[in-house]
């Protein structure tokens, strides 16, 4: 592949790069990245193997006061009731003393899950290629390379509609105003975008991971569907607390969205009991 020819996102062989590095990180988010290092060594210490940005910080895009931080911690063991709640109690932390952020949030994980055969296109492809090491080893190099094909489709994305009916309780019971509907219309919304940009990744043949180049990508190939995906992406960016977006999402977007993945790519095997 030319350089010429080659998509956003791949090197000269066709594989996806990791998308962001701390290189990129703006100056005024820097000490944000710095506080969340310091504190996650002190609340986790031995329990932490490996933690990863991911996200606008270090792609270099955030916006000040508007972007949120966003964490992978790969545990030694499997995350516990405990591990979790340490870890809303460090984001909310940071969330309250540094207003360069609009929330942190973090996932939690095993490093075994991580590198597991039945994610290596889910989990594993997520820390490979979108997550940027910020502290301990990095578990990107035990991980495969990876194309922007039918087969890491399948594996990201191909459980949309079981992730939509495992969010219609929360989002009926999002009656509450803005400050309960907002956060859910930012996440839907991003979902949402990023599961129509990788339902044409394979055709449109490389990685962006902004919202906006995500469902102009779309849109290309489901003109009929683009401005509903170029209205979520936005949402995406500056969401709103409105009910009706979460409605329209459950009952239209995101079904049409899923029966179509299924039909092009297939669904993805469910978790191994």
């Amino acid at each position: 592949m030319t350089a010429a020819a080659r998509r956003p996102g791949l090197d000269d062989q066709g594989f996806l790069t990791r998308e962001g590095s701390l290189a990129r990180v703006p100056a005024v988010f820097r000490p944000v990245v710095a506080a969340a290092g310091t504190r996650l060594v002190d609340v986790f210490g031995a329990r932490l193997h490996s933690a990863y940005l991911y996200g606008s910080l270090p792609r270099g895009t955030p916006r000040p006061g508007r972007s949120d931080l966003d964490l992978l911690l790969a545990l030694r063991a499997e995350p516990t009731g405990a591990d979790r709640a340490d870890a809303d109690a460090l984001g909310a932390a940071l969330d309250g003393e540094f207003g360069q952020i609009d929330g942190c949030r973090a996932l939690l994980f095993s490093r075994e899950r991580l590198l597991s055969a039945p994610e290596r296109y889910d989990l594993g492809w997520f820390v490979a290629c979108l997550c940027t090491p910020l502290l301990g080893e990095d578990l990107g190099p035990l991980l495969p390379r990876y194309r922007p094909d039918a087969h890491l489709a399948r594996g990201t994305n191909g459980d949309l509609a079981v992730h939509l009916d495992r969010r219609r309780p929360r989002i009926a019971a999002a009656d509450g105003g803005e400050a309960a509907v907002r956060p859910l219309v930012r996440y839907m919304s991003r979902h949402l975008v990023r599961t129509g940009f990788t339902l044409v990744m394979p055709r449109w043949g490389g990685w962006t991971g902004e919202l906006r180049e995500m469902a102009e990508a779309f849109a290309r190939y489901y003109p009929e569907r683009g401005d509903q995906m170029r209205a979520a992406a936005a949402l995406g960016r500056d969401p709103v607390g409105d009910a009706a977006v979460l409605a329209s999402y459950v009952d239209d977007l995101g079904p049409w969205l899923a029966a179509e993945y299924a039909r092009v790519h297939g669904v993805k095997a469910p978790p191994a009991s």
